[in-house]
């Protein structure tokens, strides 16, 4: 009996030291979500009082550059002095004063403030865009997607070269016709065309589960070629369909558009019966694993090749949200992309940094 009583207390306090560590932990996350609020807060406070500076800096220099008669070298001169003066501050650099009054001259053409597009990405991500772009529209798109994917300096470079805002949104689908119009929009800017596999290294006449295996083995860069929103589920993801096991290439979860989003790759040139395999899968996908909370499953078709007009003739009655996009194998690039926001610590560099 005396036993029966102290196993009972036992598991009593097992229960009560579970609760607590339940509680402990929810406790815990809710301060750490709360200080990651806080320290997001201020990179972004830190970043814009950064690029204030350096906006009145470029004006001012502007205006002198203008209006005096000092001479083509009062920049290197300003430098020095600055330097003198701030020892522990390289962003007053000869070359950093000059890149800040090109940022300066490139959107002063069109705004008489920091633009808040501008202001959320980092300074160093501020000099690639503007020595690399020369429409200011195409600048604040590449600001926006740098803000939105966090896009390191590297990440940012690649976007650029590849031609990422000619992309986006390029792919051929039915989304207008099979998605709800918000839903619509959103999908349709998600898709690019083309995509670019040159991460892998990979030869134009490479096999198409060679291609599946490498986009595996580098499902960062994929995840990253792909855009933000997606979450990786699984390669050749099973699918019972009557007495059939059937495989889906690539299966993810967009949390975005909160729906799953089935890939197929394909090795060649599309084919018209790609489409209804795909759709398939889709009404199988939207059978077994989508939930009420979730939206219709969207299939994505990469191929090598792909007719405009024998795309929009096969999708033309299909009933499930599709886009078809190619891809390209050219030059591999170096494996240390990542993705990551701005911290503090490297704000304050880039506020040191020349």
């Amino acid at each position: 009996m005396e036993n029966s009583k102290k196993a009972s207390m036992n598991m009593q306090n097992a229960k009560g030291n579970n609760s607590h560590s339940e509680d402990f932990s929810q406790w815990l996350n809710l301060l750490k979500a709360k200080i990651r609020s806080a320290r997001n807060k201020l990179t972004f406070s830190m970043n814009y009082q950064l690029l204030e500076l350096y906006w009145e800096i470029g004006r001012d220099i502007a205006e002198k550059q203008k209006n005096s008669d000092w001479g083509s070298s009062f920049i290197e001169q300003t430098a020095i002095e600055l330097k003198h003066e701030f020892p522990d501050i390289k962003g007053f650099s000869r070359r950093n004063l000059y890149a800040i009054l090109q940022w300066y001259k490139f959107y002063s053409a069109k705004y008489e403030f920091v633009p808040r597009c501008v202001a959320q990405i980092p300074w160093g991500h501020n000099r690639m865009i503007v020595s690399k772009i020369k429409e200011i529209e195409t600048a604040e798109f590449y600001c926006n997607a740098t803000a939105q994917n966090a896009w390191d300096r590297d990440t940012l470079e690649i976007q650029i070269e590849n031609l990422y805002h000619l992309k986006i949104g390029n792919a051929t689908h039915n989304f207008s016709k099979t998605l709800p119009s918000k839903q619509s929009e959103l999908a349709a800017q998600t898709l690019k065309d083309p995509y670019s596999f040159d991460f892998l290294g990979l030869e134009n006449d490479a096999l198409e589960r060679t291609i599946e295996d490498e986009l595996v083995k580098h499902i960062t860069q994929f995840l990253l070629e792909l855009g933000k929103g997606f979450a990786f589920l699984g390669r050749q993801y099973k699918i019972d369909i009557g007495d059939s096991d059937h495989f889906l290439d690539m299966l993810f979860y967009h949390v975005e558009l909160r729906c799953y989003v089935v890939i197929e790759l394909k090795a060649g040139k599309f084919q018209p019966e790609y489409a209804g395999k795909l759709n398939y899968y889709l009404s199988a996908v939207d059978s077994q694993l989508r939930k009420d909370s979730d939206n219709p499953t969207i299939g994505i078709l990469l191929c090598k090749m792909k007719n405009k007009i024998d795309v929009e003739y096969a999708l033309r009655d299909i009933h499930k949200p599709l886009g078809i996009s190619e891809y390209h194998l050219t030059n591999a690039i170096p494996e240390t992309i990542k993705t990551k926001l701005p911290s503090v610590e490297e704000l304050e560099r880039e506020f040191g940094g020349g």
